[in-house]
């Protein structure tokens, strides 16, 4: 009975390993290539998948993740024969398990090996200062020929980007000296247009200040010959009632001709003190002229007797 109980143990380890390898885990983002006596079979999807023991086999476990290839910087000669040196970086994707497992042999080496040769000649068709000038426009040519190319092994080439183009050490210093003067003339250029744009301010400051000067001038002499014409007519309005005043007190007082005579004169006299020095003469002059003859002749009339009329 002990062999009973082995070959039945036997059995059921037998058993056991049968289910384990017929029980197959694809994990999220991956796809198992099958085959089945050596022959293609089937692509399992993620999850639980099951195969015949001994008779299929998982061939390949295919990543579906976008990957990345970082190339190492690779000489490469432009168009006016100078050597640099170009870093690139690769991304791609698997899209066809099938074709990635049996038309292409190396992928990576294959998609490194076609970036360089592809690059080489894409660089090889422009001069230097284009070459550095043009990233975006040799990343996209790149990107097409390499996603064509790969297409065939169930590959597709999402992005390229070259990192670095590092030219030799003397077309660096060259450049570099370049870029100096570029930045100097740049400077000189802006100090130039600050130092205009300063003279036109300056300019329209003086203007501004020449004018309001002007205006300020303007309504100064305006105000003093206001000032001045106002001081003129309150003089001559105060002359005027001084007049008037006068000649109301000698009419109260019934003057004669000869007092009225000298009392225009003191009048007269005291309009000449005024700023106004322009004294005009009535016509009715004649007749107070008369009376001041009559006048000074009685005042003489005592100075003009012999010692007989004594």
């Amino acid at each position: 009975m002990t062999w009973v109980w082995i070959v039945v143990g036997i059995i059921v380890v037998f058993a056991v390993v049968v289910v384990i390898s017929s029980v197959k885990v694809v994990h999220q983002a991956t796809a198992a290539v099958i085959e089945r006596l050596g022959r293609f079979q089937r692509v399992a999807e993620p999850g639980l998948t099951l195969i015949l023991p001994f008779i299929d086999q998982v061939r390949r476990v295919i990543d579906l993740r976008e990957q990345v290839i970082d190339l190492p910087p690779n000489p490469v000669i432009t168009k006016d024969n100078v050597t640099v040196n170009i870093d690139t970086v690769l991304y791609y994707q698997i899209t066809d398990p099938i074709k990635v497992t049996y038309e292409i042999a190396n992928l990576r080496l294959a998609i490194e090996q076609l970036t360089v040769t592809t690059l080489r000649s894409l660089i090889g068709e422009m001069e230097l200062d284009q070459s550095l000038y043009s990233r975006e426009q040799i990343n996209s040519r790149l990107r097409v020929v390499l996603d064509e190319a790969t297409d065939s092994w169930g590959v597709k080439v999402n992005r390229v980007e070259l990192k670095n183009i590092e030219p030799p050490e003397d077309i660096q210093q060259a450049m570099e000296k370049q870029m100096r003067a570029e930045r100097d003339k740049r400077a000189a250029i802006l100090t130039a247009e600050g130092e205009k744009q300063a003279a036109i301010l300056r300019a329209e400051g003086e203007r501004e200040a020449a004018i309001r000067s002007a205006e300020g001038e303007k309504q100064s002499a305006i105000l003093r010959a206001e000032g001045q014409a106002n001081a003129l007519r309150t003089t001559q309005q105060a002359q005027a009632d001084a007049i008037r005043m006068v000649f109301a007190a000698i009419h109260e007082g019934d003057p004669t001709p000869e007092l009225l005579a000298v009392r225009y004169l003191e009048t007269l006299g005291r309009m000449a003190e005024g700023e106004a020095t322009k004294i005009v003469v009535p016509y009715e002059s004649s007749a107070l002229l008369g009376a001041l003859s009559s006048l000074q002749a009685a005042m003489q009339l005592p100075s003009h007797k012999t010692p007989s009329d004594e």
